[in-house]
């Protein structure tokens, strides 16, 4: 009788998962933000509303975890989130994980890890298909929760000092770092300028912008080398720019269900007002920014790591240069600096890019000040 991690798979998955014992599936984004030039901007990543359970682990527990500030403060050129890693398995077995960040810091990760420096080890722990859940909830609204909808064993991680076991459908990790990737993205006047600086192909990559709830997006297959193509048409169908990235997620190697979560996890974000630039990561990428040790070795080792290049568009610019020349005016600074906030993870790098031309000495010291305090409510 095939175990409960078989269904939902197609009947190649299902010989291949029975034949080879352990099967390791990763998923998980890297954003970014590209400048004017294509180059990678610095940003705080961890900038914003918490979207994580209060039960996920942080590199700053005991002084207020996700929503301590000094995390907020995190500068980096690129996020990593949500990588989950989901184990399969035929029988119950022990298994050892270690995931290095050579050029970055892990943040937060559930569940318990051994260690947590440069990478995060959970040591040893089980893997046990068909074992009764005892998951944590939290009833607020969360990214996190979606990734469990998928046929994984679950994972029981004991902890080294006294606190009880702790189970999950997956590992859970996230972080910030700066290093280089594949794809260089950019705005120029109505075109999109891409570039791949890898020597591995793009197997896909796909150009995205949603203006006014209007959405449009361009498709490029096997991409390699560089491409100008005009800004997406704003007549697309999200259904079907959905099932585009579900094709491209499962020719991957993705379970049907493990994209299906992922799509779920970041929908809201991936599909949100701006524009950005999809695409997979050659897995010689994947494996270099986060070498991944398993013991014992899996029959099949899956990692999906999910490029997202997010635009700053001259109409964002436009738009946030006109609030700044609000600031100086008492009676409208106040919904200049709620205008500005709205643009989220984009607002510093575009007023760092204004503060470039900005000569007048008071509207730079403002400008700095949305930048050094991005939660402040009110600016002198």
């Amino acid at each position: 009788m095939a175990s409960n991690f078989l269904r939902g798979t197609t009947r190649s998955e299902a010989n291949g998962a029975a034949e080879n014992n352990l099967i390791v599936h990763e998923w998980g984004t890297f954003t970014s933000i590209a400048g004017k030039d294509g180059v990678t901007l610095e940003w705080r990543p961890l900038n914003g509303s918490p979207d994580l359970p209060r039960f996920v682990h942080t590199n700053q527990e005991g002084d207020g975890g996700l929503r301590n500030a000094s995390k907020a403060d995190l500068r980096a050129a690129v996020r990593m989130e949500t990588p989950v890693i989901y184990f399969y398995s035929n029988n119950e077995i022990d298994v050892s994980v270690k995931v290095d960040f050579p050029k970055g810091k892990i943040t937060e990760w559930y569940p318990q890890a051994r260690l947590v420096k440069t990478g995060v080890n959970w040591g040893r722990f089980k893997v046990m298909p068909g074992a009764a859940l005892n998951l944590p909830v939290e009833y607020s609204a969360s990214h996190y929760f979606a990734a469990r909808e998928t046929d994984s064993a679950p994972v029981q991680v004991c902890s080294t000092d006294g606190k009880p076991a702790q189970q999950e459908k997956f590992l859970f990790y996230r972080g910030v770092g700066t290093f280089d990737l594949p794809l260089s993205a950019k705005l120029a006047g109505n075109k999109i300028l891409l570039q791949n600086l890898s020597q591995n192909e793009i197997t896909r990559l796909i150009a995205f912008e949603n203006r006014d709830g209007k959405i449009g997006y361009r498709i490029f297959d096997a991409f390699t080398g560089e491409t100008a193509s005009e800004r997406p048409t704003l007549d697309g169908n999200i259904d079907l720019l959905i099932s585009e990235l579900k094709q491209t997620l499962v020719a991957s190697g993705l379970y049907e269900k493990e994209v299906v979560a992922m799509i779920e996890t970041w929908r809201t974000s991936w599909f949100e007002e701006g524009v950005r630039v999809f695409y997979v990561l050659p897995r010689a990428t994947t494996d270099a920014v986060l070498p991944i040790d398993i013991d014992p070795k899996p029959a099949q080792l899956t990692r999906v790591l999910v490029g997202r290049a997010e635009l700053i568009t001259p109409e964002m610019e436009k738009s946030v240069q006109k609030q700044v020349m609000m600031l100086s005016n008492p009676r409208t600074r106040e919904d200049a600096v709620q205008a500005i906030r709205k643009y989220g993870r984009f607002s510093e790098p575009i007023l760092k890019r204004i503060l470039v031309t900005e000569k007048d000495p008071a509207s730079r010291a403002r400008i700095n000040q949305l930048i050094d305090h991005p939660a402040r409510k009110a600016l002198s």
